[in-house]
Protein backbone atom coordinates (compact mmCIF):
# COMPACT_ATOMS: atom_id res chain seq x y z
CA UNK A 1 0.00 0.00 0.00
CA UNK A 2 2.87 2.29 1.02
CA UNK A 3 4.74 1.37 -1.85
CA UNK A 4 1.53 2.00 -4.19
CA UNK A 5 0.90 5.35 -2.87
CA UNK A 6 4.13 6.75 -3.67
CA UNK A 7 4.62 5.21 -7.18
CA UNK A 8 5.17 8.39 -10.10
CA UNK A 9 1.76 6.91 -11.50
CA UNK A 10 -0.22 7.44 -8.26
CA UNK A 11 1.50 10.47 -6.88
CA UNK A 12 -0.47 12.48 -9.14
CA UNK A 13 -3.60 11.19 -8.57
CA UNK A 14 -4.37 11.72 -4.58
CA UNK A 15 -3.49 14.76 -2.74
CA UNK A 16 -0.62 15.18 -0.87
CA UNK A 17 -2.81 14.98 2.53
CA UNK A 18 -4.54 11.49 1.19
CA UNK A 19 -0.70 10.02 0.58
CA UNK A 20 0.44 11.33 4.11
CA UNK A 21 -2.53 9.85 6.03
CA UNK A 22 -1.77 5.95 4.03
CA UNK A 23 1.91 6.57 4.29
CA UNK A 24 1.85 7.41 8.08
CA UNK A 25 -0.63 4.70 8.72
CA UNK A 26 1.63 2.28 7.29
CA UNK A 27 4.25 3.00 9.00
CA UNK A 28 2.50 3.43 12.46
CA UNK A 29 0.93 -0.04 11.38
CA UNK A 30 4.57 -2.08 10.47
CA UNK A 31 6.02 -0.64 13.66
CA UNK A 32 3.40 -2.01 15.66
CA UNK A 33 4.07 -5.35 13.97
CA UNK A 34 7.54 -4.93 14.32
CA UNK A 35 7.28 -4.58 18.69
CA UNK A 36 3.85 -6.79 18.92
CA UNK A 37 5.28 -10.20 16.95
CA UNK A 38 4.19 -12.40 19.75
CA UNK A 39 0.39 -10.57 19.87
CA UNK A 40 -2.68 -12.48 19.23
CA UNK A 41 -4.61 -13.12 16.22
CA UNK A 42 -7.76 -10.03 17.36
CA UNK A 43 -4.93 -7.60 17.96
CA UNK A 44 -3.76 -7.96 14.33
CA UNK A 45 -7.26 -8.00 12.64
CA UNK A 46 -7.59 -5.07 14.94
CA UNK A 47 -4.64 -2.85 13.30
CA UNK A 48 -5.79 -4.52 9.86
CA UNK A 49 -9.42 -3.18 10.41
CA UNK A 50 -7.74 0.07 11.32
CA UNK A 51 -5.21 0.25 8.54
CA UNK A 52 -7.88 -0.60 6.38
CA UNK A 53 -10.18 2.16 7.77
CA UNK A 54 -7.56 5.13 6.71
CA UNK A 55 -7.18 3.19 3.35
CA UNK A 56 -10.25 2.16 2.08
CA UNK A 57 -11.92 5.57 1.28
CA UNK A 58 -9.29 7.05 -0.08
CA UNK A 59 -8.43 3.88 -2.66
CA UNK A 60 -12.16 4.05 -3.15
CA UNK A 61 -12.20 7.84 -4.20
CA UNK A 62 -8.83 6.62 -6.22
CA UNK A 63 -10.36 4.23 -8.40
CA UNK A 64 -13.30 6.55 -9.06
CA UNK A 65 -12.13 9.46 -10.23
CA UNK A 66 -10.02 7.19 -12.75
CA UNK A 67 -12.32 5.11 -13.79
CA UNK A 68 -11.65 1.88 -12.81
CA UNK A 69 -8.25 0.00 -11.02
CA UNK A 70 -5.71 2.74 -11.55
CA UNK A 71 -2.74 1.49 -13.32
CA UNK A 72 0.39 0.27 -11.20
CA UNK A 73 -1.84 -0.73 -8.05
CA UNK A 74 -1.87 -4.56 -8.75
CA UNK A 75 -4.12 -6.06 -6.02
CA UNK A 76 -5.62 -2.98 -4.39
CA UNK A 77 -7.15 -2.63 -1.11
CA UNK A 78 -10.60 -2.50 -0.77
CA UNK A 79 -12.33 -5.52 0.47
CA UNK A 80 -9.51 -6.34 2.34
CA UNK A 81 -5.78 -6.31 2.53
CA UNK A 82 -4.08 -9.49 0.29
CA UNK A 83 -3.22 -12.77 2.33
CA UNK A 84 -4.50 -10.60 5.51
CA UNK A 85 -2.68 -11.27 8.60
CA UNK A 86 -3.55 -14.77 9.02
CA UNK A 87 -7.10 -15.31 7.39
CA UNK A 88 -9.98 -13.93 6.61
CA UNK A 89 -11.90 -11.92 9.22
CA UNK A 90 -13.72 -13.98 11.45
CA UNK A 91 -11.11 -16.85 12.13
CA UNK A 92 -12.62 -19.55 9.34
CA UNK A 93 -8.89 -19.08 7.24
CA UNK A 94 -10.31 -18.13 4.17
CA UNK A 95 -13.45 -19.73 4.03
CA UNK A 96 -16.56 -18.55 4.96
CA UNK A 97 -18.89 -20.36 7.17
CA UNK A 98 -21.34 -21.23 4.90
CA UNK A 99 -18.34 -23.41 3.65
CA UNK A 100 -17.79 -21.16 0.41
CA UNK A 101 -16.28 -17.88 0.07
CA UNK A 102 -17.71 -14.68 -0.84
CA UNK A 103 -15.75 -13.30 -3.79
CA UNK A 104 -14.99 -14.39 -7.13
CA UNK A 105 -11.79 -17.48 -7.16
CA UNK A 106 -8.51 -16.78 -9.24
CA UNK A 107 -10.00 -18.93 -12.19
CA UNK A 108 -13.21 -16.82 -12.43
CA UNK A 109 -11.24 -13.73 -12.54
CA UNK A 110 -8.50 -14.81 -15.44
Amino acid sequence: MKSSVEDEKIKDKITEDDRKKIVDKCKETIDWLDHNQTAEKDEFEHMQKELEAVCSPIITKLYQSAGGVPEGMPGGMPGGMPGGFGGAPGGAGGASQEGGSAGPTIEEVD
